[in-house]
């Protein structure tokens, strides 16, 4: 099987608002899924996927609770690029995002999202270079606004990467990034490859914007 076919399966895009005692933080994840129903008195579970690696993996560890935001096709491209391809470890990632920070202590992204909910973990499964959090849903919106960001959407409309420690992360063939000018420019921030063999990247405005994150044209870099 080629992993490529991978990408079919369907996912949601979502920001996953954590704290580590001290100060809040948020990453962006495309694994999350809801896998019991509410019933009367019994809130519904979900799981959610992160890398061991990141540091909002570890702060959901060390709290056991976190926030999702489920991002609308509105949600700023800009959003995404912060939340998603910044490490939070020494980094203020919330700096320039509108959010709120509910009582417990954790963050629920509010531009343009769909709707939040507060999650409280009850297991966690290692699955290779994942763990899994099983939670369930103590709170969140009453009701949701605006069309989903899917996976699909996102990878396909907008042209956005995904981060080396996703799970859905593909290398792309150089092929496929180098068109047929061969060259490539890639974006440093998210990772967004420009490619157009009719027009170059030297052609480009210098006040042009990579579309996913808004970094400038400075951002980018040749691809090797």
């Amino acid at each position: 099987m080629k992993p490529q076919v991978l990408e079919t399966l369907s996912y949601g895009m979502y920001a996953i608002g954590v704290q580590d005692g001290t100060r809040t933080n948020a990453c962006i994840v495309n694994t999350v899924m809801q896998v019991t129903r509410a019933a009367p008195s019994v809130p519904p579970l979900v799981a959610l996927s992160m890398s061991q690696d990141n540091f909002s993996c570890e702060c959901i560890e060390k709290t056991g609770v976190f926030t999702i935001s489920v991002l609308s096709r509105e949600t700023p491209a800009t959003v995404i690029g912060a939340l998603g391809f910044l490490s939070g470890r020494g980094t203020d990632k919330l700096q320039n995002i509108r959010h709120k920070v509910l009582q417990e202590g954790v963050p629920v992204i509010k531009e343009n999202t769909c709707c939040w909910f507060l999650c409280k973990v009850q297991g966690v499964l290692p699955a290779g270079r994942q763990k899994l959090f099983v939670a369930e849903i103590v709170a969140g919106s009453d009701e949701a606004k605006g069309v989903p960001m899917t996976y699909h959407y996102y990878r396909k409309t907008l042209g956005g990467a995904a981060p080396k420690n996703a799970p859905g992360y593909l290398p792309q063939p150089r092929d496929s990034l180098d068109g047929n000018s061969g060259e490539a420019f890639v974006c440093s921030v998210c990772g967004y490859v420009y490619r157009d063999p009719n027009f170059g990247f030297e052609e480009l405005p210098e006040d042009w914007k990579c579309p996913i994150c808004k970094m400038p044209k400075k951002a980018f870099v040749r691809k090797r």
